[in-house]
C-alpha cells in the first residue's frame, strides 16, 4: 500500500522502473482478517517476459461477441490439470475466497479510499509514537515508517506485553519472538491502522506507563 500511495504521487518509482523484474508484497491488510497464520493473500508481478513462468493463474480484461466488458482466465498452466504432483501451485478454495474478499475490498475503496485509508494509517502511527514516547524509559527505534515501529523499552518486552494483556491492552509484538538470540528481547513492535481510535492509544499509553 505505502509503495503503490507513493508511485502514484510520484514520489517513488515503480519497481519496473527501478528495474526489478518480480515484486512480491503481503496483501492480508486489504479485505482479509488476521486468521491465526492463515490462509493470507499476497501481491505478485514480474515483466511481461516471466509471466509464463509464473505459477498459478492470470485473468485478464476482454469483450464478449456484444462487446460487453468481462473478466477471464488468460492464462492457466496445464499441470495444475494433468501433472498435479509436479505442479508449482495450487488453487485452492480458500485462495479464491482470499482473493475475492482482496477484490471487494479494493473495488469498494477505490484510489481515493485508498489514498485516504493510507493517509489514516499513518497519522494513528504518528500519533501512537508520539504517546508512546512520552513515556519515560521508552525509545523510538524507527525513525521513518508507515503504520509500524519499533520500540526499545527498560524491560523485556514478552514481560511487557503480557503485563499489558492482563490490563485489557494488546501492545504489539515482541521482536525477540521473530528473531531470537539476537539480543532484541527489550524491543517492541507496535503498529496502528484506521481501526485504532484516540482512546486507544491513550489506553497503551497510560498502561505502558505504569508497567514501567
Amino acid at each position: 500500500m505505502v509503495v503503490t500511495e507513493a508511485v502514484s504521487m510520484g514520489l517513488l518509482k515503480s519497481p519496473g522502473e527501478m528495474g526489478a523484474d518480480i515484486v512480491a508484497a503481503e496483501g492480508q491488510s486489504i479485505g482479509n482478517a488476521l486468521n491465526f497464520g492463515g490462509p493470507y493473500i499476497g501481491l505478485f508481478a514480474t515483466r511481461d517476459k516471466l509471466v509464463r513462468q509464473m505459477p498459478g493463474r492470470l485473468c485478464g480484461e476482454t469483450a464478449d461477441a456484444e462487446g460487453r466488458r468481462g473478466f477471464v482466465l488468460t492464462l492457466s498452466t496445464r499441470e495444475q490439470h494433468i501433472r498435479r504432483d509436479k505442479a508449482t501451485s495450487n488453487i485452492c478454495t480458500n485462495s479464491g475466497l482470499c482473493s475475492l474478499a482482496f477484490t471487494i475490498h479494493m473495488s469498494l475503496l477505490g484510489e481515493t479510499g485508498l489514498r485516504r485509508m493510507a493517509l489514516l494509517n499513518h497519522e494513528k502511527a504518528l500519533a501512537t509514537r508520539d504517546a508512546v514516547s512520552s513515556v519515560p524509559g521508552v525509545e523510538i527505534l524507527t525513525p521513518r515508517f508507515f503504520n509500524e515501529f519499533a520500540v526499545k523499552l527498560p524491560k523485556n518486552a514478552v514481560e511487557v506485553v503480557e503485563q499489558l494483556a492482563e490490563r485489557g491492552v494488546l501492545a504489539g509484538v515482541p521482536y525477540g519472538r521473530l528473531n531470537p538470540g539476537a539480543g532484541f528481547d527489550d524491543v517492541l513492535l507496535i503498529a496502528a491502522t484506521e481501526t485504532t481510535t484516540d482512546d486507544d492509544i491513550q489506553s497503551l499509553k497510560t498502561a505502558l506507563a505504569e508497567v514501567l
